[in-house]
């Protein structure tokens, strides 16, 4: 028995020792993981990582970080429920809407004022009865579910005795902003029972001319100048982007400014541009300072046919310069530059200015610095020197970026806006990626396959009612590759539709004058701006990385 004992001994040890060999080398091994996984690892974009949730919102249906990417970050008017009222310093006046309540209403009051009329057949229709109006405020509300009206102007008479003009203003469901477009259209009037009005027919977008309000001309405006004579300049009344002076000298030196020198956000991808742009105008905002700002953008080539960064164009081409104005305090950096250097050239007392050199300085450091100008340089070299920097780290906490602030510009929306009435707000959309996606078949394999014709066609039966309005926003370059669509739907593209930033358009008029007088080209992110905004306001939306292809939207194995 003792031998038996001295026998069990060695074994139970030597069981021991195997367990602990084997969890010793588990512990080497797992460490062994960690520290490759420690060395290779790469931190997630700052893009990302600063304000996450607000960026996820931004950016769910986009690419928002700093690779090559020329999608359209939404802005702040798709999104009000995010920011409220109380976070709108200019909100609008409430506007009544013309409801089936309202016009019930007018006929109330029309009622107990005894209006009379005479059911005059054979003469023409008297467009000013306001029972006019009411058939065709009624007509519209049973037509156009997709918009909201706001005010009527009294119809006039149309081109023929029983037809009348009428203009509005309204806003799309599908926009949050408060911004007024306008239509005009022309009606056929019937007499029906007891003397009522009805509609028997209407035309199409802005079809009613005599109702148009004629557009005052202009001259030389004091951001535009020396107009040229190629075309008649008019410039749409409701838009006013004018650059606002400063005033004395005296409100120049009790004003206090955050100016942030050209750094290396310039000429590299708008939603690059806007995230940075947007931590500038917030840490002003946090520094309750004025934000100087340079008009004067660089457009990365990604958007251009030129394939080349291109300069010297205006922030007021693509955003809404006339709400920034509202709602944050901004001031024009060549108005700024010019105040600042008659103050120093008139007193011998020069303006406090304090030169930070690094975003390392935090907006925290500077809240209490009392400096008539904070300057911030960035000088140092890329990524060092981009501004989102400064909103990163313990900075995120503090710094909101004021997205309400930021609109895409009223003369692109206007666009959008002429697009969507053209087909009555009744339309479907499909969004069909195809460009360097599709040649890239390591990282897309399936998507030049899944977006040819014949498999576009075959999917979207089973999505989209045949002979439906289909509107497609798409990168493809070639403007007959979807006609074998046009057997099944009717098919739009945006450029069907150029001749609304042609040389004869309102935009082309306008956007010259903010060029000095000379041209203004259609770049490449006005036209994805363009054909984004329209895709949203569709009935039924179709998705390529989503409906049609199994392809994930960031390349293989990033769903």
């Amino acid at each position: 028995m003792k031998q038996d004992s001295n026998l069990t001994e060695p074994i139970g040890q030597n069981l021991i020792k195997m367990i602990s060999n084997v969890c010793f080398s588990v512990f080497v091994f797992a460490v062994l993981i960690f520290t490759v996984i420690a060395i290779t690892y790469q931190p997630p974009d700052p893009w990302l990582e600063s304000s996450p949730a607000l960026t996820k919102l931004f950016t769910q249906y986009h690419n928002a970080t700093f690779q090559n990417d020329n999608s359209v970050l939404k802005t702040g008017e798709d999104l009000p429920e995010v920011f409220g009222t109380a976070e709108s310093p200019a909100n609008p006046p409430t506007a009544v809407q013309i409801t089936e309540a309202v016009i019930e209403k007018k006929e109330e009051r029309m009622t107990n004022m005894s209006l009379e009329s005479k059911c005059d057949l054979s003469g023409p229709v008297n467009c000013s009865d306001p029972r006019v109006l009411i058939a065709i405020e009624r007509f519209n509300l049973r037509f156009f579910k997709a918009i909201v009206f706001l005010e009527y102007q009294t119809p006039v008479n149309g081109s023929a005795p029983h037809e009348c003009d009428v203009s509005w203003r309204f806003r799309n469901k599908k926009e949050k902003s408060w911004r007024k477009y306008r239509d005009f259209r022309r009606f056929r009037i019937g007499v029906g029972e007891n003397c009522t009005y009805r509609i028997t027919g209407a035309n199409g977008w802005h079809s009613g001319v005599n109702a148009r309000r004629q557009r005052s001309r202009v001259g030389a405006a004091r951001n535009g100048g020396g107009i040229g004579k190629s075309a008649p300049s008019v410039r749409d009344e409701e838009i006013n982007d004018t650059i606002p002076a400063l005033g004395s000298e005296t409100a120049f030196r009790k004003g206090k400014y955050l100016y942030y020198s050209r750094g290396g956000d310039y000429c590299k991808g708008m939603n690059h541009f806007l995230w940075s742009f947007l931590c500038g105008l917030g840490e002003a905002q946090y520094l309750n300072r004025t934000f100087v700002m340079d008009l004067s953008m660089c457009l990365a080539a990604t958007y251009n046919p030129s394939n080349k960064d291109e300069e010297g164009k205006d922030f007021r081409y693509y955003f809404d310069f006339e709400h920034l104005k509202e709602v944050a305090s901004i001031v024009e950096e060549g108005e700024f530059l010019k105040d600042w250097k008659k103050w120093d050239h008139s007193h011998k007392k020069q303006v406090p200015i304090r030169k930070v050199a690094t975003y390392k300085v935090t907006p925290m450091q500077l809240k209490k610095d009392r400096s008539t100008i904070i300057l911030r340089q960035f000088d140092a070299p890329e990524p060092e020197n981009y501004w989102y920097r400064v909103c990163e780290g313990e900075a995120a906490k503090y710094i909101q970026r004021p997205w309400h602030a930021l609109w895409k510009s009223k003369r692109l929306m206007n666009i959008v806006t002429a697009i969507s009435g053209r087909m009555d707000w009744d339309f479907d959309a499909v969004h069909v990626v195809r460009g360097e996606k599709a040649q890239n078949k390591k990282l897309w394999p399936h998507l030049d396959s899944d977006t040819t014709p014949d498999a576009l066609l075959a999917k979207l039966k089973e999505m989209v009612h045949p002979w439906r309005n289909l509107y497609i926003a798409t990168n493809e370059p070639f403007y007959n590759y979807f006609d074998k669509l046009r057997s099944q739907y009717k098919v739009h593209l945006l450029d069907d539709y150029n001749e609304l930033w042609g040389n004869t358009s309102e935009w082309y008029n306008e956007t010259r004058l903010l060029n000095r007088g000379h041209p203004v080209e259609f770049d490449g992110y006005m036209r994805v701006a363009v054909d984004t905004e329209v895709l949203y306001r569709a009935k039924n939306r179709v998705e390529t990385f989503y409906n049609l292809t199994k392809d994930c939207k960031d390349g293989i194995n990033t769903c």
